[in-house]
């Protein structure tokens, strides 16, 4: 059974950065996409960055990009979200995903777990 557990999140000052980590397992993750998720209360889940399991190509939602970076250690099933300049509209709960295998609810808490990320001055 596919398990992602998101760590890594806590308090940081607008232009601070963070690191959270999405362990994995139950499933091939080198061989899988995966995203990162973010949740705002009132609003839908947002995927805000990608990276492929192949070429490690990413992609990145304009609001994060520039400042956020994806990457994967396929040898550790752990992904990666480099969180920099932190904006106070980047407060959420944070999640990670692999789209192909299980699909993006309308609020990421139907997954569970995720990392909360606020920042604060």
């Amino acid at each position: 059974q596919m398990q992602l557990v998101p760590s890594g999140g806590g308090l940081a000052q607008p232009g601070g950065s963070l690191r959270l980590s999405c362990a994995a397992s139950g499933f091939t993750f080198s061989k899988f996409l995966m995203g990162w998720y973010r949740q705002v209360p009132g609003k839908e889940c947002e995927l805000i960055a990608t990276i492929s399991s192949a070429s490690g190509s990413t992609d990145y939602h304009p609001s994060v990009k520039g400042r956020f970076t994806i990457s994967r250690d396929n040898a550790k099933n752990t992904a990666y979200l480099q969180m920099n300049s932190l904006k106070l509209e980047d407060t959420a709960v944070y999640y990670c995903n692999a789209p192909s295998i299980r699909a993006t609810p309308t609020y990421c808490g139907a997954w569970g777990q995720g990392t909360q990320v606020t920042v604060s001055s």
